[in-house]
């Protein structure tokens, strides 16, 4: 769930775990990557319900050279039966030199209790390169609990162009673990000095830097594999 391998593999088992039109996905990724070698990925599918439908979701973030690339799959029912569906996709490429925050918060079960080896419960990941604002809005209330009077709305404002949440509970700690992972990693992509033509590139740490390598080595030819908004709970507004 974190780092890919050389060929990409590790991004397509993934995709296959999460059984989600997973040939559908693998296409639609490997488009968007356009030849770019992939160093670390983040995968979530996600499952609702409501009275009558069910609907899914999938997010694929892949972390390639020197941009991000993000994918979601929806799937939405036509009919009764579940037979007449359609997917519907959107992508995203953004460079690294765009995003302007990389933001985790963590939540601890029992935390009188916690010890250095405590598994993490929950953990939030929110990327923001655009600096939209999502605003999460509710009735203002007043302590009289008597009082009929309007007092408007009350809120959160947080700038998040993608927001992925993963429990241990429900995605198991190992995903939790490779979340964590997968946001130290784009973290410090982000934070990684500019190359001459402008560029900042990620790389896992599992490789060695570009500029490590001997001079008689030859330049590594990048490979073309093939064969948890979310943010969108509601109440939720862009502006």
């Amino acid at each position: 769930m974190t780092y890919s391998a050389p060929d990409g593999s590790r991004l397509i088992q993934d995709i296959g775990t999460a059984g989600f039109y997973p040939q559908l996905v693998e296409d639609v990724v490997k488009d968007s990557l356009d030849g770019r070698q992939p160093v670390s990925h983040l995968v979530q599918l996600e499952t609702h319900f409501n009275n009558t439908e069910l609907h899914r979701h999938i997010t694929v973030l892949v972390l390639a050279e020197d941009v991000l690339h993000i994918t979601h799959v929806d799937d939405q029912q036509f009919d009764d039966s579940g037979r007449d569906v359609v997917a519907r996709v959107s992508t995203e490429t953004v460079g690294i030199s765009q995003i302007r925050s990389v933001t985790l918060s963590y939540a601890y079960h029992q935390p009188q209790n916690y010890r250095p080896d405590t598994p993490i419960m929950e953990l939030t990941l929110a990327v923001s390169w655009t600096g939209t604002q999502q605003l999460e809005l509710y009735p203002a209330m007043c302590e009289d609990p008597e009082c009929q009077a309007d007092h408007g709305y009350t809120g959160t404002a947080a700038s998040e162009d993608v927001v992925m949440r993963i429990s241990s509970e429900a995605d198991g700690k190992d995903a939790v673990e490779g979340a964590r992972e997968f946001a130290r990693t784009l973290r410090r992509a982000n934070l990684a000095p500019v190359t001459d033509s402008g560029a900042q590139i990620a790389q896992s740490p599992h490789q060695r830097p570009l500029t490590d390598r001997r001079p008689s080595e030859a330049p590594v030819q990048r490979p073309r594999f093939g064969h948890r908004f979310t943010g969108r709970d509601s109440g939720r507004k862009s502006q």
